[in-house]
């Protein structure tokens, strides 16, 4: 990639020196002290790597440089890695946790690019995942050990989450996908290359066993260090270093897209299981894995592992659930969820993992695979949304960021898909997904506490954005409130950097055409401000306007020199669902423009999904298809089918809502529990 010019002078902070390794890390004049938290991680990551790959990085410097016009969000270029501002800067005074983090995992991505990627490269594109999918699971294994506080793997399910939802698509691709033309190339850096590719490394490190997996790997990077290597290669150099049949388990899982449900069912004394291709329109497909089955009963210490090599299998459970009975009794299958794969339960066996729930028996990355499965499962209509909201009602006690945030994520979806299937219901279930979360939103609050965690400043972030998304009067108002005095002093303690979205969020719910004031402040700060971050900030929050007209104009503001070209999606991404029709009209008629202005086929694709996606029925799929029969490109055309089959499946999901016959006293009976 090369790197263009910019007309100004770059400032390098006091270098490190690693081994006999310049480090350096360069900003604008003015943003030294931001690039020093990058700095200390770039180090600790190099030598992590070192040491995990046992082979030093080869170069006599690595310098990392923030550059505020880039479209990527960092570029590995061999010993001069590029960034975005927003994904190599972080200021205590202005920058949020999350920032911190993916400032994090962001340097250590592209510092494993040293190795996979630059010290060996893929042979083709096809291979395209041996960069990214190594570079996305090896940067969770450096930021876990130097940031053990952040509980880092178990974020990981973020990953793996965006990699099943992507893959449970018909028009997803395989991990290892043919390529024969340069304008394919940018449609495969996706989720998965990157997550799913990652997963499915983190599931053969599972099934090898971390020793022995991290000793073949750096064989593998030594046998093919400055040279080129293939996804055989990798698994030839696996297989002769552990002796297991990694060619034929990992082949299942490269070379065809998708993955497996697994059906389970107590028969008595034995659990049957049964896989099937799953896909989120409800269908079945024709894929058949090896699956690295995990299985535990009761208790983490009573488990079991094995490989599921056929269509059906059986596993005895006699002795395995001996001492286990009534509300105790519980199998949780894809243990931690190393597994890229989902799980459905027959009744027995849902209601005991329920019951396992609210008795807080289940690791944190489990209680996250449950609702991750129950979710997939009532979109493709394998399961009811009344199933899933009374699951959803047994983690009302849960505190923990990592789990909540799958919580929130599903919450925040089950809203926007009641309010077109069951407009009349749709107040009361967004009332119950509100109480859900604000017993864990009244114990962080709004302000800071001395001595709370990274993940509890990142859950009052999570908690409050969440509920001015549901219409929170409380939330909303307090919101406000604190906006108006951050107005005043922009140092104020009660909105700190981490507040901030939920706030901005807030303000936009209260504009409108005739009452624009809210707009036109935010607007004023995001000039003024020169944070990558802030800006990204305000402008995910001016497209949120339930006006539509406001949410045209928060369109139309990409269009002018304001807005970097490169930042385009924070708007497109904050779309509010009253705005999904403004937005697709907008689209039509600046189609032309947005064509010349954006090129790269990755924010084309951004426009594409952002404005799509969002409907539910048949016949905005129609509308959306006659519009693009002339107009689409190879450089989009995935992404257009992908949004066209997501509004088909919502479309499906919402006949299947709409003839549940015991939704709405299910609702009324979970509004009327205590807390």
């Amino acid at each position: 990639m090369l790197l263009p010019f910019f007309p100004f002078f770059y400032i390098s902070l006091d270098l490190l020196i690693y081994i006999g390794t310049k480090v350096r890390v360069y900003t604008q004049v003015g943003k030294t002290s931001q690039g020093k938290f990058a700095l200390d991680v770039g180090v600790k990551s190099l030598d992590l790597f070192k040491d995990y790959f046992a082979t030093p990085y080869p170069l006599p410097k690595l310098d990392m440089i923030a550059i505020p016009d880039f479209a990527a969000g960092a570029m590995e270029n061999y010993g001069l890695v590029t960034y975005r501002e927003s994904a190599l800067l972080y200021d205590e005074q202005l920058s949020s946790a999350s920032n911190k983090q993916q400032v994090a995992i962001t340097v250590a991505h592209e510092l494993a690019h040293q190795w996979f990627g630059n010290l060996v490269t893929m042979e083709w594109w096809t291979h395209l995942w041996l960069n990214e999918g190594f570079a996305s699971w090896v940067s969770y294994l450096a930021v876990e050990s130097i940031f053990p506080e952040w509980n880092n793997w178990t974020q990981f399910l973020d990953e793996t989450t965006s990699g099943l939802r992507l893959d449970a698509l018909a028009e997803s691709h395989p991990i290892e996908v043919d390529v024969n033309h340069a304008s394919e190339i940018d449609a495969i850096f996706d989720s998965i290359s990157y997550d799913k590719g990652a997963s499915v490394i983190r599931m053969l490190q599972s099934y090898l066993g971390a020793e022995r997996f991290q000793k073949a790997l750096a064989s593998y990077i030594k046998k093919y260090a400055y040279s080129n290597a293939k996804t055989e290669d990798l698994w030839a150099v696996l297989e002769e270093e552990t002796g297991e049949p990694v060619k034929d388990l990992m082949t299942t899982w490269t070379k065809q897209q998708g993955y497996p449900v697994i059906y389970a069912k107590l028969n008595g004394q034995d659990l049957e299981l049964e896989q099937a291709q799953f896909l989120s329109d409800g269908s079945s497909g024709p894929g058949m894995w090896i699956v690295p089955m995990t299985a535990c009963c009761g208790s983490y210490d009573l488990n079991k592992k094995f490989l599921l090599k056929g269509k059906t299998d059986t596993m005895h459970i006699k002795d395995f659930a001996a001492s286990q009975s009534g509300q105790n009794f519980w199998i949780k299958l894809n243990i931690d969820q190393n597994g890229f794969y989902r799980v459905k339960y027959d009744d027995e066996l849902a209601a005991g993992l329920e019951n396992a729930i609210k008795a807080k028996k289940l690791s944190l990355m489990d209680m996250i695979g449950i609702v991750e499965d129950s979710y997939a499962l009532s979109v493709a209509c394998k399961q009811t949304l009344t199933s899933l909201l009374r699951l959803l009602n047994a983690y009302r006690h849960e505190s923990d960021y990592t789990v909540l945030s799958h919580v929130t994520s599903v919450c925040l979806s089950v809203n926007k898909i009641s309010t077109d299937a069951n407009p009349d219901l749709s107040s009361d279930i967004k009332q119950l997904l509100i109480k859900l979360l604000l017993l864990a939103a009244k114990r962080v609050g709004w302000d800071p506490k001395d001595g709370e965690s990274h993940l509890d400043v990142m859950l009052r972030s999570l908690l409050l954005i969440a509920l001015v998304k549901l219409g929170h009067d409380e939330t909303i108002k307090e919101g406000i409130r604190r906006f108006h005095i951050f107005l005043e002093d922009r140092k104020t303690p009660l909105l700190p950097p981490d507040n901030r979205k939920a706030a901005y969020l807030a303000v936009m719910r209260t504009v409108s055409t005739s009452n624009r004031t809210g707009y036109d402040v935010l607007l004023k700060i995001y000039k003024e401000t020169s944070e990558a971050q802030e800006k990204s900030r305000i402008l995910g929050s001016l497209s949120s306007c339930p006006d539509k007209d406001i949410v045209v104009q928060a369109l139309n503001l990409m269009l002018t020199d304001e807005v970097r070209n490169q930042d385009a999606f924070y708007v497109l991404g904050g779309i509010s669902l009253e705005g999904r029709e403004a937005a697709w009209a907008w689209l039509k008629d600046n189609w032309d423009h947005v064509v010349k202005t954006w090129p790269s086929s990755s924010l084309i694709s951004d426009f594409v999904n952002s404005t799509v996606s969002p409907f539910t029925s048949e016949e905005k799929a129609a509308e959306v298809s006659e519009f693009f029969a002339t107009r689409v490109k190879p450089s989009f055309e995935r992404a257009l089918k992908q949004s066209l089959e997501r509004v088909r499946i919502s479309a499906r999901w919402i006949d299947s809502i709409k003839s549940e016959p015991s939704l709405a006293q299910t609702v009324q009976q979970l509004l009327l529990q205590e807390f």
